[in-house]
C-alpha cells in the first residue's frame, strides 16, 4: 500500500511539473531586423494658429451704424466691414475745411499781393529819395561854383549844404527799409502765411483721420471668426470690434528639444495628424526660431499647412511629424520591440539558441515612428521579440507564434466546449 501511495504522488508531482513547464512557455512574435533606408520622423505636440490674424479694434468710440458682413464670412483686405455713427465727427471735418480754404485765401493774398505791394513801394521811397539826393548834390556843386565866383554870398552855399545832408538821411532810411523788407519782412510775411495754412492743413486732416476711424476695414484677406456686438451697441475705442483669420493657410505651432532642431531646415517635409483620425495632412517647416525658449529651453518651430479645404480648425491640437536625417541601408527594428530601463538604458529581448529569452543592451539610432535603427548591440541574425517582450524575464521559455496564440501554438479558446462528451 505504501509503495503505490508514493507511486501515485510520484504521479501527481510530475503532472505538476508539466503543467508547470508547460504553462512557463510564453508565445510571442518576433524577427529579424531588416536593413534599408530610413528617415528621421521628429514627433511633436502642435497647436493650430493661423497665419495672420487682426483682432480690430477702433480708435474712437461710438455706437455702431451698421455691420457689413456676418461670422464666417470671406474678406478681403481693404474691404469695408463697419461703419460708427460719425455725424459729429462729420461736421467737424467740415467746419476744418472752411478754416482751410480761409487759409489758402490768404496765403494767395500775402504771396500774391500784399508782400509784392509792400516791396514796391519801398522800392519806390528809394528811387525817389535818390533822385532828390543827387538833385542836391548838383546844387551844392553848383553853389560851391558860384560862391568861389563872389557870384553869391555864403549862406546860400550853407543852406545847400544842409539839404544836401538831409537828402542823404532820407536816402539811407529808405534803402534801409527796402533792404529789411526783403531779408525780414518779406520772408516773415510768408512764413506768418505758410505757417497759419499749415496749421489750418493739420486740423483738416485731423479731423478727417477721425471720420475715417468710424469706417473699420479690413487690414487682411480672411473670414470673420468674431463680432461680439450688434447694431446699436456702442463700440469701446482699444476693445476688439471684429477678428478676421486668414484659414486657407494654418501654422502648426510646436516647441522640440535644442539638439533635434538642429537636424532641421525651413522647407523640410512634414505631417499633420488629425486628432481621431489616421489621416494625415502634408506641412512644411516654415520657421525654426534663432533663439531658446526661456521657460522650457525648447526651439520653437513652425509648420505651415494648406488648409483651404477647411478641415483644420484653428486652436486644434495635432500630433506633427518632420522629416529629420536620412540613413541609407540602416539596422532597423520595430519601435514596440525596445524596452527602456530605469535608468533610461535600452534593450531587447531576442530567441536564443535553447528557445528562451535573452535581453540584449542596444544603442539606437533615429527613428520614423514606426521602427528604430539599431546601432549597436545586434549583427543582424538574432530573432528580436517583438510583440510579448514586456513581462518576462530573461530565461524564460519562449515560442513564436501569432498574435493570440497559447503556449501550444493553438489560437486561443481553441478547445473551449469541446471536450464535454
Amino acid at each position: 500500500m505504501l509503495a503505490m501511495g508514493v507511486l501515485a504522488l510520484s504521479l501527481v508531482l510530475n503532472g505538476c511539473k508539466k503543467e508547470a513547464e508547460v504553462q512557463a512557455q510564453v508565445t510571442v512574435q518576433a524577427e529579424k531586423p531588416e536593413h534599408g533606408d530610413m528617415s528621421e520622423k521628429i514627433m511633436a505636440d502642435a497647436v493650430l494658429a493661423p497665419i495672420a490674424q487682426a483682432a480690430i479694434e477702433p480708435k474712437i468710440a461710438a455706437p455702431v451704424k451698421k455691420f457689413y458682413v456676418e461670422r464666417g464670412q470671406r474678406v478681403k483686405a481693404g474691404e469695408l466691414l463697419v461703419a460708427l455713427e460719425n455725424a459729429d465727427l462729420a461736421a467737424a471735418a467740415q467746419d476744418n475745411q472752411g478754416a482751410y480754404e480761409a487759409a489758402q485765401a490768404a496765403y494767395a493774398t500775402a504771396t500774391k499781393a500784399q508782400v509784392p505791394e509792400d516791396q514796391l513801394k519801398a522800392e519806390a521811397d528809394v528811387a525817389q529819395a535818390k533822385a532828390n539826393l543827387d538833385l542836391n548834390e548838383s546844387i551844392v556843386n553848383s553853389r560851391k561854383q558860384l560862391f568861389a565866383e563872389g557870384a553869391i554870398p555864403g549862406r546860400d552855399l550853407d543852406t545847400a549844404q544842409a539839404a544836401l545832408v538831409q537828402a542823404q538821411v532820407a536816402f539811407d532810411a529808405a534803402f534801409k527799409h527796402l533792404e529789411s523788407m526783403r531779408a525780414v519782412t518779406h520772408e516773415a510775411a510768408l512764413k506768418a502765411a505758410q505757417g497759419d495754412l499749415t496749421s489750418a492743413e493739420g486740423k483738416l486732416k485731423g479731423a478727417q483721420a477721425q471720420v475715417s476711424f468710424s469706417q473699420i476695414r479690413s487690414p487682411i484677406d480672411g473670414f470673420v471668426t468674431d463680432r461680439p456686438l450688434f447694431a446699436g451697441e456702442t463700440a469701446a475705442a482699444g476693445a476688439p470690434l471684429i477678428t478676421v483669420m486668414e484659414t486657407n493657410t494654418l501654422l502648426a505651432k510646436e516647441h522640440i528639444a535644442q539638439a533635434l532642431a538642429q537636424q532641421l531646415k525651413v522647407g523640410a517635409d512634414a505631417e499633420i495628424h488629425l486628432p481621431g483620425s489616421d489621416e494625415t495632412v502634408p506641412a512644411k517647416v516654415a520657421m525654426i526660431s534663432p533663439a531658446l525658449d526661456q521657460g522650457s529651453t525648447t526651439v520653437e518651430v513652425w509648420l505651415k499647412i494648406d488648409n483651404r479645404s477647411g478641415k483644420l480648425k484653428v486652436g486644434s491640437p495635432v500630433k506633427v511629424a518632420i522629416t529629420g536625417r536620412s540613413v541609407e541601408n540602416a539596422m532597423k527594428i520595430p519601435q514596440s520591440a525596445v524596452l527602456t530601463g530605469d535608468d533610461g538604458s535600452k534593450s531587447v529581448m531576442i530567441v536564443g539558441p535553447d528557445s528562451t529569452a535573452v535581453k540584449k543592451k542596444v544603442t539606437l539610432g533615429i527613428t520614423d515612428g514606426d521602427d528604430v535603427q539599431v546601432l549597436s548591440g545586434l549583427d543582424g541574425s538574432e530573432q528580436v521579440i517583438t510583440t510579448g517582450s514586456y513581462g518576462i524575464d530573461p530565461g524564460t521559455k519562449v515560442k513564436i507564434g501569432k498574435a493570440g496564440d497559447d503556449a501550444d501554438g493553438k489560437p486561443a479558446g481553441a478547445d473551449k466546449g469541446g471536450d464535454d462528451k
